[in-house]
């Protein structure tokens, strides 16, 4: 970055990151945001906003008391006009960084989503649709993928545009797309063999949404080894997790369980034939990866992914005795089960493995002894977010209440749109504790926090839909990210 002027360089920081690039960079941006503060003008609110989220979205700390100077004895914030949008953009979306307990922060979104509102059908046609999409969702809770290819065309649009950044941002999407493509090929392939094999006419085919989510997960190139073991995890836990709603008898489900504690193959004789290439195709995966990280890092890691395992279809029985008993459990036993069948806990551990760097036992018995708090966070809010995007289909099939169902039971809510609406009040307190982890826990963590940020984002993605169903949005997604090239 050759321009010496701290702003400049802010902004183009936060370009090249919207556009997907930021990878390329990863270091020279990191010096930048630490020294930004000693740097940087104070008196400009707009700049004051950007350098804040910035920090922060990058794991470093940054203070909300630098919004103090800003606000009068009335509780505005002095701006040279209120309808000064771009500033109100940039506060607005800083706001959405913010932890519990940062009261100023909670003010700035309040005051900001007011005024925006106010203002946003009186702007540009332009400005008018750049401020609904923010309203609509925050660039904190945007997919990385999706948010670089919707920006690509945005800022080619745009009077000042940088045509170096905007050719690097379109040849390097394209280029990781291509890579994408490769490996749902590969995705693709194995899934077949699987099906072909196993000859279970009750499994969907819901391997393109497997890698949709590992792509939420795992955006960046270096990670293609981790997207394609991920994807085969999560359509095995999506076959398991069919066979405990749907198609397994109690009798196999008890089978089934018990076999998992063991994941030993002599445990296989006893299963009936539709639960045996399942749970061959589960033990040679976590095989897999357990020689993998064996050969890598020199650690047995089989112990850890096997508990992630137990931990899951144990948690799929008190569902499954939920149902069989007629019991209706409380909204916190149901949340806290189901943070484990989500399956955040076990894609977490498992990608530990496949993608962190200097693995050592102290690192595991720090990470994994008990799990950290960011790993029930992201698990609450992806849970919530399948319950808003699914939970008609799950209540036709049967299933245990859903969390919008037993919040309006315990509070006496009438209205589903009420309890759908205290549900999202959830979501954005919960994702203020995930804001909290990422600038307090260990850098040495900070890759896996922002996995656990990615599933949040990309729970939103699939789950937040005015279709149907939300297949129906998961294709479209597939599409845009890996069928549709940008052109040059």
């Amino acid at each position: 970055m050759s321009t010496s002027d701290p702003v400049i360089r802010m902004k183009l920081i936060d370009t090249i990151q919207q556009l997907g690039v930021g990878h390329h960079f990863e270091k020279e941006i990191l010096e930048i945001l630490e020294n930004l503060t000693q740097v940087l003008p104070d008196d400009n609110l707009n700049t004051v906003a950007l350098c804040f989220r910035l920090q922060r979205h990058n794991g470093l700390h940054a203070s909300p008391e630098v919004f103090r100077k800003f606000i009068n004895a009335n509780g505005e914030f002095k701006m040279s006009s209120s309808d000064d949008i771009e500033t109100l953009l940039s506060l607005y979306e800083a706001s959405y960084l913010g932890a519990n307990g940062e009261d100023i922060l909670t003010h700035t979104k309040e005051f900001t989503t007011r005024q925006l509102e106010r203002l946003v059908y009186e702007l540009s046609p332009k400005l008018r649709t750049k401020v609904l999409l923010s309203l609509g969702l925050p660039r904190h809770l945007r997919m990385t993928r999706l948010e670089a290819r919707r920006y690509i065309e945005e800022y080619g649009n745009e009077d000042h545009h940088n045509p170096i950044v905007l050719e690097l941002a379109k040849l390097d999407y394209n280029n990781v797309q291509s890579l994408l493509r490769r490996e749902l090929t590969e995705v693709t392939r194995w899934w077949k063999d699987l099906v072909q094999m196993s000859n279970l006419s009750f499994v969907r085919d819901r391997h393109r949404e497997c890698f949709l989510w590992t792509v939420g997960l795992l955006p960046e190139k270096k990670y293609s080894s981790g997207r394609i073991e991920l994807a085969k995890i999560i359509a095995i836990l999506l076959i398991i997790d069919d066979i405990y709603d749907i198609y397994g008898s109690y009798e196999d489900l008890l089978l089934f369980t018990k076999a998992i504690r063991r994941l030993d193959l002599s445990e296989m004789e006893q299963l009936p034939e539709y639960m045996k290439i399942c749970y061959m195709a589960l033990y040679n995966t976590t095989s897999e990866i357990c020689n993998k990280v064996l050969k890598e890092h020199g650690l047995s890691v089989q112990p850890f992914l096997l508990q992630t395992w137990i931990d899951m279809v144990e948690a799929y029985m008190v569902e499954v005795e939920w149902v069989k008993s007629g019991t209706i459990p409380t909204f916190e036993d149901y949340i806290r089960n189901g943070i484990t069948t989500s399956g955040t806990c076990m894609a977490l551990v498992h990608l530990f493995f496949l993608i962190s760097e200097g693995i050592t036992q102290e690192n595991v018995r720090h990470l994994l002894d008990p799990y950290p708090k960011f790993f029930s966070l992201a698990g609450t809010i992806l849970r919530l977010w399948d319950d808003l995007g699914t939970s008609k289909e799950e209540q036709e099939r049967g299933n245990v209440a859903s969390s919008i169902q037993l919040l309006m039971r315990e509070k006496n809510i009438t209205s589903e749109e009420e309890g759908r609406k205290q549900i999202l009040e959830l979501i954005n307190r919960l994702w203020k504790d995930l804001n909290a982890e990422l600038v307090t826990t260990n850098a040495l963590f900070l890759p896996m926090i922002r996995v656990a940020l990615n599933i949040s984002r990309t729970s939103q993605v699939v789950y937040q839909h005015n279709e149907d169903s939300y297949l129906t949005s998961v294709e479209n997604q597939v599409q845009n990210l890996f069928f549709k090239s940008i052109d040059i």
